[in-house]
């Protein structure tokens, strides 16, 4: 029997967690599989190891192993892979397929589209925005994130788009924010972030205080719940299993 383990990443924030568990939920009436669980990589639980064991006792002989993760970081690439192996060693009857994180993809593009158009702010002629992402120390997070700033670039009316990261690579959110001070034009600051959490809640404080001086700095919404970004994940589900859902 075929099951889905949507992995989310997890958060010391209840709010954060709460909005993953919210967002795979609804995603779960996409899928016609009857088993679908939900899991975090760290800081909640269940685990990798408890969600896998939660569909075997539900009777799963295969299980799609699906990164609900916005790029293919140290997590997907690795960490993902020794739980599954892990999980492999002690259930070597089941059949474990890894998925792909949601990625660089267009539609992940309109999401960001309508958070900037949800702050009920114009974007002006000069106006420039900031993108900000998570942060990794692999090469292909910071590609991909310029990647995504120009397909950004593209699609809305920015002057130009920057890319900062909140940890582990460079330009850092702070030598990001200093940089977009320098241009004195508004500034959109776009958290690349699916969910809440400590992160999001720390960029909110610095955004805050920055708008105590003339320059405007707007602070879109994390991507959250889309119908967009639900499309995504039932894309990576289909690629996983093979069958169409």
């Amino acid at each position: 029997m075929q099951a889905v383990l949507y992995i989310c990443h997890g958060s010391r924030v209840k709010e954060g967690r709460d909005q993953a568990v919210a967002f795979v939920e609804k995603c779960k009436s996409d899928i016609p599989y009857p088993i679908q669980e939900t899991c975090f990589l760290e800081l909640a639980e269940p685990t990798i190891q408890q969600g896998i064991e939660l569909c075997i006792q539900k009777g799963a002989t295969d299980i799609a192993i699906i990164p609900v993760l916005l790029l293919a970081a140290t997590h997907a690439k690795k960490d993902i892979p020794k739980e599954v192996e892990i999980a492999q060693t002690k259930f070597p009857e089941v059949v474990f397929q890894i998925g792909r994180p949601l990625g660089v993809h267009e539609k992940l593009i309109s999401v960001i589209s309508d958070r900037v158009r949800n702050t009920g702010i114009m974007v002006k002629a000069e106006s420039t925005a900031l993108l900000v992402g998570r942060g990794s120390s692999d090469p292909d997070i910071k590609r991909e994130m310029e990647q995504i700033a120009e397909m950004i670039n593209l699609k809305l009316p920015f002057n130009k788009v920057s890319v900062c990261f909140l940890a582990a690579a460079n330009p850092t959110f702070e030598e990001g924010l200093e940089h977009a001070k320098t241009t004195n034009s508004q500034v959109f600051v776009i958290p690349y972030l699916l969910f809440t959490g400590i992160l999001m809640r720390e960029m909110e404080d610095d955004i805050r205080k920055l708008n105590q001086f003339h320059q405007e700095f707007v602070l879109t919404d994390n991507l959250g719940y889309h119908a967009d970004l639900r499309e995504v994940l039932r894309e990576r589900i289909i690629e996983a299993t093979g069958i169409k859902a």
